[in-house]
């Protein structure tokens, strides 16, 4: 089976790279700001790459898009990143055409998630392919698979419970505090950063550990300010950062920035604190184990939590994965349909050729040639002998490639469908 678009040499590729090989430091290195993918968008329309969706979490971060060669989109990783060819050859991915489908249907659905059953990817990967459709970068292809991984998103989260229950890493936080701080109620929580992790983990906090002593912070704080509204929390300004961490008893970091934001000068407190840095790149310097009140956690560590709904989840996968595969023979349909439609097409012309080379024959030896009759008649014969070829295409018991080279040849196609 051929994946190849209609622009000729380009296959699909999937390269990146995500928890499994990489720690977070080396994630961090690969990994994309908001302004970042623009900057790597735009390089990729200048050098007519046909379609690009960039996916950038904390658990990874891939590029999908057709290329002639895989090096064309992991040299726009490594150029808008401090990662470096070198890292990437010891811990990357790259997939191709049905592999990379494939995977990409396995990220989309939460089962190549860091903690199974994650479905925030979802949601990114659907905003990743609205600013790529901007950039005229989402191709038929990449348009109609994003549309078909949102599809099998959507029944396993209704028709499996791999999904039960919240399995984000913002949830894992949170069970990880109620683990192992008493009294949460009564404790004062800090968190730092109100993007999508930050405002999940805040809905978490309130959720489960009932605590009216949440402060937000955040750079811009009009945003942290719509979140506060919405729960009646307190906000406080970036530039008041040292002082509240000094009042806390846990601090939540989320900020997304490229370089730490929180080190042991920025911590003048003795009382004990708890640190949850759930940022990709880390934003919270390693300097601050050298306190001896400070205890640091990374997601990394929250997500190899296990406990026994996620280990239920697990029986579920199977039929997560037959839903995927069900998905996929569709999709993959589809582009069979796709790979033969322009043969069909140039059938179909080369065949009403013959009709009105016929017609005009039959036009100056019968005096009284009935025009309408004769146009119905040959366009249902066309229609039928048209059919009856997409039908043999369709069908699984003839190689396609085969069968395609053979019209072509009978037909003389060839010139009219390159």
């Amino acid at each position: 089976m051929d994946y190849n678009t209609a622009a000729k040499g380009n296959s699909f590729y999937t390269i990146g790279l995500s928890y499994k090989k990489a720690d977070a430091k080396v994630r961090g290195d690969f990994s994309l700001d908001e302004k970042t993918k623009q900057i790597l968008l735009e390089q990729a329309k200048e050098n007519n790459i046909e379609s690009l969706i960039i996916a950038s979490t904390c658990n990874r971060t891939e590029l999908y898009g057709h290329a002639q060669h895989p090096f064309q989109l992991i040299k726009l990783l490594c150029d808008n990143t401090r990662g470096t060819l070198e890292e990437f050859q010891k811990v990357a991915y790259v997939y191709k055409n049905k592999e990379a489908i494939s995977h990409m249907f396995r990220v989309g659905s939460g089962l190549d998630s860091q903690i199974l059953g994650d479905f925030e990817i979802i949601s990114q990967l659907k905003t990743s392919a609205r600013i790529s459709k901007k950039y005229g970068l989402l191709n038929a292809f990449s348009e109609r698979l994003i549309n078909a991984v949102i599809q099998a998103s959507k029944r396993i989260k209704t028709e499996t419970e791999i999904s039960s229950g919240a399995t984000s890493v913002s949830f894992a936080s949170v069970q990880y505090i109620l683990k192992n701080i008493e009294n949460v109620s009564s404790k004062n929580i800090l968190l730092f950063g109100t993007g999508k992790i930050g405002r999940n983990t805040c809905e978490n906090l309130i959720k489960h550990t009932k605590n009216s002593h949440i402060t937000l912070i955040n750079r811009t704080k009009d945003k942290a300010e719509k979140i506060a509204g919405k729960f009646n929390l307190i906000v406080k300004d970036y530039g008041d950062l040292q002082e509240e961490i000094n009042k806390t008893d846990i601090l939540i970091v989320a900020t997304g920035a490229q370089n730490p934001t929180i080190d042991n000068y920025i911590i003048q407190t003795n009382k004990p604190l708890l640190i949850l840095d759930l940022s990709i790149p880390k934003n919270v310097d390693e300097n601050v184990d050298e306190l001896d009140n400070v205890s640091l956690v990374h997601l990394d560590h929250l997500s190899q939590i296990t406990d026994e709904t996620l280990e239920n989840r697990k029986a579920h996968i199977p039929i997560a994965e037959d839903i995927i595969n069900n998905i996929m023979s569709e999709f993959i349909s589809w582009l069979e349909t796709r790979k033969f439609a322009p043969t069909i097409h140039a059938l179909k012309g080369k065949l009403l050729e013959f009709k009105n080379s016929e017609l005009e024959a039959q036009r100056k030896k019968m005096l009284n040639f009935n025009e309408d009759q004769a146009e119905l008649i040959s366009n249902n014969i066309i229609q039928k002998i048209t059919n009856h070829f997409a039908h043999h295409l369709k069908d699984d018991e003839f190689p396609t490639d085969e069968s395609l080279e053979l019209i072509k040849k009978v037909f003389q196609l060839e010139s009219t469908t390159e």
